[in-house]
């Protein structure tokens, strides 16, 4: 259970779960029609399903990331993260490979269940448009690092980063519950987006020499340890702004604002970033830059709800 716990990595599971956080927060301080209250809009059930698909996701991304790199032997001992199951023998490919089906076939169940409760028996075309996102979604999660064709070795990680962990996540969960679109919440979904690229683009500069030995071509080992600093830079900075702009045309009162207590930790982040010389010492870094997103998400999402206090103590109590 210790190895799986550990293969399952579970520093990474508060980031995963960001967007899903603010998109369902936004749902609830912003109902859709002016005759709707947020006991209407949301809705527990789809928030708590929505959390399991999402974690589901990341555990099953984890899994194949180590089947795949482990069996690519990418996972050697140049690497200098924590080693990972396959790597150290601790869980066997066979074992890795039937865990990665059967948390498939979960993630799918709960994805099902998701959808039900969002649409039920209606809006039967939104139901197969999000089926068939959830099977793209898993499907992308294995493909990251299995097989010949994987696209993590071909530099495309931060973009699956950004679109599922950012637009998806954010834009899809609340349309799950506002069964439209609104323009203002692509601001954060983005701003999570770029977050959750800068943890990969971390992970990618700890990793670029060993990386560049097995022929994984992330975007670290193409543009070098150098101008990857200055992409990571632009990640960050442009997340923040994005978040702020979002606080002044979401017309965020003054005492909104405390969701900048997470630029503390996010702007230390880039000075130590800035000052690192060797790579491997960045590690310590992908758990502080993963929490201060979860932290960022979270008190953004308490900023939006914080007027609606007497409508979420009705919500809390009478909600369904």
């Amino acid at each position: 259970m210790k190895h799986w716990i550990e293969a399952a990595r579970l520093r990474t599971l508060p980031l995963s779960v960001s967007g899903i956080i603010v998109g369902s927060m936004y749902a609830l301080a912003h109902p859709t029609d002016a005759i709707l209250t947020p006991t209407e809009v949301f809705n527990w059930r789809l928030f708590g399903f929505a959390i399991v698909t999402t974690l589901g996701l990341q555990i099953l991304s984890n899994f194949a990331n180590d089947y795949g790199d482990g069996m690519k032997g990418t996972d050697n001992e140049d690497r200098v993260g924590p080693k990972r199951a396959i790597q150290s023998g601790v869980i066997t490919p066979k074992a890795m490979k039937r865990a990665i089906i059967i948390t498939s076939a979960l993630t799918l169940l709960s994805a099902m269940l998701l959808i039900y409760y969002a649409f039920t028996d209606t809006n039967l075309w939104f139901s197969l448009f999000y089926l068939v996102l959830g099977i793209l979604s898993i499907v992308s999660a294995i493909r990251y690092t299995v097989g010949n064709t994987a696209y993590g070795y071909r530099g495309f990680g931060d973009l699956f980063v950004f679109v599922f962990f950012g637009l998806v996540s954010t834009l899809g969960v609340n349309f799950l519950y506002s069964k439209q679109l609104d323009l203002l919440l692509v601001l954060p979904a983005v701003a999570i987006g770029l977050l959750s690229v800068g943890v990969l683009n971390l992970n990618n500069m700890r990793d670029e020499a060993s990386d560049r030995k097995s022929n994984k071509n992330t975007i670290v080992v193409k543009i070098g340890g150098a101008k990857a600093k200055i992409y990571h830079y632009s990640l960050i900075l442009t997340a923040m702004v994005l978040v702020v702009v979002f606080a002044l045309l979401d017309n965020f009162y003054f005492d909104q604002y405390l969701f900048l207590i997470a630029y503390i930790p996010l702007t230390k982040h880039l000075i130590t970033v800035y000052k690192n010389q060797i790579p491997k010492e960045l590690d310590p870094e992908l758990k502080k830059l993963a929490l201060s997103t979860f932290a960022l998400s979270v008190l953004l999402a308490l900023c939006m709800i914080f007027f609606f206090s007497d409508l979420i103590v009705n919500t809390l109590m009478g909600g369904r």
